[in-house]
């Protein structure tokens, strides 16, 4: 009767007593519960509590700082904003005139005489709308949003990826983010309007899912010259 050999032997030239003398390469030692010290050759590893996890990352820096630095980084942060403010004056104020020049405001005059037309001709407003139209069909088309582009040689494969991501992502931009459409109309319009217009795309607890809302350019505070967020 032939007798199988163990699936693991002992190297040629070692007998069972050096295997028992043999040290392994890798020591794990445990003091404390919460402290663990791995040994391999030379280095040593102690694992602390906290070491594996993200609360120690994402802990708010203001809570480990002194009175007298919250009171300088905030006085530079408020200083930086003023002046943000300051520098965008004349965007805001040409803002504002565009609003009133749309002819939306409906107002009692007074000058030159009391109940005089206060009408704007409808040019601006007829302008704005025709490009959030056009805009709009073009960049959320019937078939949606969403088109994909094979980079490289195309196969059967990337092609029927590509597909599926199309897919996967129209369904996502038109159904399930009931928001996307509407704010994206609206970003439209303040594009138009203002020349800047911006969306934060986001992840929502409330709703366990991404959304994406348009932020008016009066909301967004950034330098004036700045080409890039």
């Amino acid at each position: 009767m032939a007798i199988d050999k163990a699936l693991n032997q002992a190297p040629l030239g070692l007998s069972p007593q050096d295997l028992e003398n043999m040290e392994p390469d890798l020591e794990i030692e445990i003091e404390d519960p919460e402290s663990v010290k791995i040994k391999t050759g030379d280095m040593e590893i102690e694992l602390e509590p906290g070491d594996e996890g993200d609360d120690e990352f994402n802990a708010n820096l203001a809570d480990e700082m002194n009175e007298k630095e919250l009171t300088s980084l905030v006085g530079d942060l408020l200083g930086e904003f003023d002046e943000d403010i300051s520098a965008r004056k004349d965007w805001i104020q040409t803002y504002v005139d565009g609003l009133e020049l749309l002819g939306l405001k409906v107002e009692d005059r007074t000058e030159p005489w009391p109940g005089a037309c206060g009408v704007y001709h409808p040019l601006l407003s007829e302008a704005l709308v025709k490009f959030q139209a056009e805009t709009m069909m073009s960049t959320f088309p019937a078939a949606g949003p969403v088109k994909t582009q094979i980079i490289g040689k195309e196969t059967s494969e990337k092609k029927d990826a590509a597909i599926r991501v199309a897919a996967d992502m129209n369904y996502q931009l038109t159904d399930v983010m009931a928001e996307y459409r509407p704010e994206h109309e609206r970003m439209l319009w303040g594009l138009g309007l203002s020349g800047n217009a911006f969306k934060k795309v986001y992840y929502d607890p409330s709703l366990s899912r991404q959304v994406s809302m348009y932020v008016p350019a009066e909301d967004v505070v950034v330098p004036y010259g700045a080409s890039n967020l």
